[in-house]
């Protein structure tokens, strides 16, 4: 396939990561405020949550690999089924929820399958199957940075549109986002079901090769990664919380203020991976260190309760840093592997961003029950570790180069 002829296939993987993170990011404005008006607590949420995340380290790697074996389409299609079923049924149990039909522990372990374990494992096969198309049809540093940096783009104005959509929605009720999102996501499948092109037998692999998180080429670039996505998920799921809690608000208010704080992050990651990043030529190191420098700074502004500018700020800030680190993490460790191991390094890389959010989401939660500033304090802490790792770790302070030698 020539180059004319990829690049509308890659704006439709694009496309399919666009939607299916926007349908996620319409209902991160609501999550704090619906877990109190059906009467869930706020570890039960981070426990939601990291049902999900778990079920992206069972299942990204063997999407990554099926995207390779048995071509984009199919996995892609099978994602937007699966996502489609758990928000849908997600939207009927949270009703069910808010008009005290079902309670408890019912409507708990509901939450945890739907939102949790099948919406995760829907969500998990998106990420891996674009990072590894992009793999495939680019070739040196540059391109495979800005290809890399252009699926983080289209999260990040998923990011920002999400926000805007679930805040403005949650002024109409809080089932209003939760009736949106499998519409979104029913648009990314006839998409990809009717403009997607399939692969052709020669351009598939029939073994794809699983990568090792201990392959010494590329360990240094997940545990960064895992460390940059194991302090935001300290403070993700607690956005809407803080929101409420220091700004005094109701549930729909918190709903819309909560989204105008996402579309912030979402802004700040737009503007690392559309504009910092394609133009500042940096190659993946850098791109961490700098990334990881922004991002502490963010962190350490969220600390104190100082109103709704600085939480702003802070909240742009973390989307900055975030938005130039993460092209590196992602970017780094694909050139350095083979193209049959592409598919699964991005599933290991899809994988390692899940296992941050297993425990995180829960153990943010349960730390702002204890106090509210803790887990705020624990992401800045694990920043400042990412920090101080990728600019004292030998491997990480020269060019990626093809190393095929693994321990």
């Amino acid at each position: 396939m020539t180059a004319a002829e990829q690049a509308p296939q890659v704006r439709l993987v694009l496309a399919a990561v666009f939607l299916v993170f926007l349908a996620q990011m319409a209902l991160n404005p609501i999550i704090a405020p619906l877990s109190r008006e059906v009467g869930l607590a706020e570890w039960q949420i981070g426990a939601t949550v990291s049902a999900g995340a778990f079920m992206m380290v069972l299942t990204s790697q063997m999407w990554g690999r099926r995207s390779q074996s048995l071509g984009r389409k199919p996995v892609l299609v099978a994602a937007f089924i699966l996502a489609f079923i758990a928000t849908t049924l997600f939207a009927l149990m949270a009703g069910l929820g808010m008009s005290g039909i079902v309670t408890g522990t019912a409507l708990f372990l509901s939450f945890a399958l739907l939102r949790g374990l099948l919406f995760g494992t829907a969500i998990a096969a998106v990420p891996p199957t674009a990072q590894a198309y992009i793999a495939d049809v680019t070739t040196d540093q540059v391109s495979r940075v800005r290809g890399m940096a252009g699926i983080g783009a289209v999260q990040g104005m998923a990011m920002v549109g999400g926000a805007v959509l679930g805040g403005m929605l949650s002024g109409l009720g809080l089932m209003a986002p939760l009736v949106t999102v499998p519409v979104l996501l029913i648009v990314g499948l006839l998409l990809v079901s009717l403009r997607l092109r399939p692969e052709s037998r020669t351009q598939l692999i029939a073994r794809p090769v699983r990568v090792s998180p201990l392959d010494r080429r590329i360990w240094p670039f997940l545990l960064a990664g895992f460390g940059m996505f194991t302090a935001l998920g300290f403070i993700m799921v607690i956005t809407g919380f803080i929101v409420q809690d220091r700004l005094g608000l109701t549930a729909e208010q918190t709903g819309m203020l909560t989204g105008a704080a996402l579309l912030v992050t979402g802004l700040g990651m737009v503007t690392g991976q559309s504009l910092v990043v394609p133009r500042s030529g940096w190659g993946p190191p850098m791109l961490l260190r700098v990334g990881s420098v922004i991002g502490l700074a963010g962190y350490s502004l969220l600390i104190p309760d100082a109103g709704l500018p600085l939480l702003l700020l802070a909240m742009f800030a973390i989307g900055l840093g975030l938005g130039i680190g993460l092209p590196g993490y992602t970017a780094g460790p694909s050139l350095l592997v083979s193209r049959e191991e592409q598919g699964g390094m991005a599933g290991l890389i899809g994988a390692t961003n899940g296992l941050t959010f297993v425990v995180a989401p829960t153990a943010g939660t349960a730390l702002y029950g204890a106090m509210p500033q803790l887990p705020v304090m624990v992401g800045a802490s694990i920043m400042l570790l990412v920090a101080v790792f990728v600019f004292t770790h030998p491997r990480l302070r020269r060019p990626p180069g093809r190393r095929r030698r693994k321990l």
